[in-house]
């Protein structure tokens, strides 16, 4: 960048304002190079903010929610991804298997483990199994961008499991009005309590829901509640984001106006059905008895009709509606993409689809579910309730240090007669071990290691053999003989 003449006498007075008016220069020159940092025309409507991840959702969180439950109330498509998305992402329950340090501790956790998460002893409501929760927290976090859960300890004598509950939580029951507000040391923000150095401990919590109807004795006042007794299950998006975004939150406008558009076709369709036909003068000279002649209030098929002279009838010939299917495509399709689901998961429409489209999609959805269970989901609510879990199931069974694995459900196959082959040949390859690939069907290696000698001892005893056992059938179907016991390999005993 040549510099100009008033550069050139402001660096001969100052030299040191002359250098910073050049490197001034020369930054805005760096800016102006991208596009989308240009001013013009074309960014002039261009509305944008750089305020942090808690200033952006300060005044419009409540907004989105109350705006996202709308439509998953009375959308289809919206209510169809608030179904789909934790039907995929739970299914019937990501599962704990307990491991202790000795078999019988192990044994005593995971007695503990069916007592608990598998019954409705886990609910404060009474209605979920664990699993149950973990659909329902899900949910809520599509919906309304985040889900509270709060341990509730209850007396030993109540004869649970172990000594505590789950309630599942909306985040209307955190208090918008603490933030920005210090207690002592400490800072709230949007109704989470932070300490100087940035963790959080504590929430400032509704006893009850602020939009319930029925008073409460308690009124509206926000409590205390320590961090360490409840879980802010929520997926993060930007660096200190404090509180969720619900997860409509791109695509509700777009969603909106759809739903109006469809709203105004109808009403055009409706409008236009009314009117069946219509009588006018094809001869306005002709004689008239006086009397306005109307056609009769229903049409029969056979039906003949004298006319007056000079009157005709033409029929109502209703509007089509042209471009609804590329319009209703295209906006669905983008829909989808903001939900971050398929498209014919959305919409059922499976018309386009074939193998190779039908698994790509489906293999993306499966990246994005496993980002939103093992990245959301696992680390925050099932090991925040496994840590719970796990130091009263220490406490009442005498388990000692409980570790734990976490089982999703299976990855439903869009063509197994493919897909198996594939993992076969990856377990026998050694690039997957035999209990991961049985996780990733969905099931515990231990319960089906279990089930499978139980079945091959049944089948033993029975004299059975079937090609699906490779100790008795070769993968060729031929029967494969018992060695003789001279052909055996010693043993120690030998």
């Amino acid at each position: 960048m040549e510099p100009t003449a008033l550069d050139k006498l402001i660096g001969y007075i100052s030299p040191e304002r002359g250098a910073r008016r050049m490197a001034y220069r020369q930054r805005m020159e760096i800016l102006s190079s991208y596009e989308g940092a240009s001013k013009g025309r074309r960014t002039k409507n261009w509305r944008t903010s750089s305020g942090s991840a808690n200033a952006e959702t300060r005044s419009a969180l409540g907004t989105l929610r109350d705006r996202s439950r709308d439509l998953v109330r009375n959308n289809p498509y919206a209510a169809a991804a608030a179904r789909e998305i934790p039907s995929h992402t739970v299914g019937a329950g990501i599962i704990p298997q307990a491991e202790a340090r000795n078999t019988r501790a192990t044994n005593r956790a995971e007695q503990l483990v069916k007592q608990w998460f598998d019954t409705t002893a886990c609910d404060a409501d009474g209605h979920h199994t664990f699993y149950g929760l973990q659909s329902l927290a899900m949910r809520t976090v599509f919906e309304s961008g985040e889900c509270l859960i709060r341990r509730r300890n209850r007396r030993r004598e109540g004869r649970l499991p172990v000594p505590m509950q789950l309630q599942v939580m909306e985040p209307d029951h955190l208090d918008m009005t603490m933030d920005g507000q210090r207690n002592g040391e400490n800072i709230i923000i949007q109704g989470v309590e932070f300490n100087p150095n940035g963790q959080r401990v504590a929430y400032w919590l509704f006893p009850h829901h602020p939009g319930e109807m029925t008073p409460f004795r308690y009124g509206l006042t926000s409590r205390r509640i320590p961090a360490d007794e409840i879980i802010h299950l929520y997926r993060m998006e930007r660096p200190g984001q404090v509180r969720g975004v619900p997860w409509t939150a791109p695509i509700i406008m777009r969603l909106r106006d759809f739903d109006e558009y469809e709203d105004a076709q109808l009403t055009r369709q409706k409008i236009a059905a009314c009117y069946t036909a219509f009588m006018y003068d094809s001869d306005p000279m002709a004689g008239s008895s006086g009397e306005d002649p109307v056609l009769p209030d229903k049409l029969e098929p056979g039906t003949i009709e004298e006319l007056p002279a000079g009157k005709d009838v033409r029929f109502a010939d209703p509007p089509t509606v042209e471009g609804y299917d590329t319009y209703s495509t295209v906006t669905l399709h983008a829909v989808a993409t903001g939900l971050g689901v398929p498209y014919s998961l959305l919409t059922g429409d499976l018309r386009q689809v074939n193998f190779s489209s039908g698994r790509m999609g489906r293999l993306d959805f499966h990246r994005s579910v496993e980002q939103w269970r093992w990245n959301m989901l696992i680390p925050q609510m099932c090991m925040g309730v496994w840590q719970w879990f796990s130091q009263l199931a220490q406490m009442e069974g005498n388990t000692g240090p409980l570790d734990v694995t976490w089982t999703p459900p299976r990855r439903e196959m869009v063509d197994p007669s493919r897909e198996v082959p594939a993992i076969r040949d990856a377990v026998r390859s050694g690039l997957m071990t035999q209990s991961e690939a049985i996780r990733e069907q969905g099931y515990d290696p231990a319960d089906f290691w279990t089930e499978r000698e139980r079945d091959q001892q049944e089948m033993d005893q029975r004299g059975i053999a079937l090609d699906s056992d490779p100790r008795k059938v070769s993968t060729a179907g031929v029967t494969q003989a018992r060695p003789a016991d001279s052909e055996l390999p010693p043993t120690s005993e030998d």
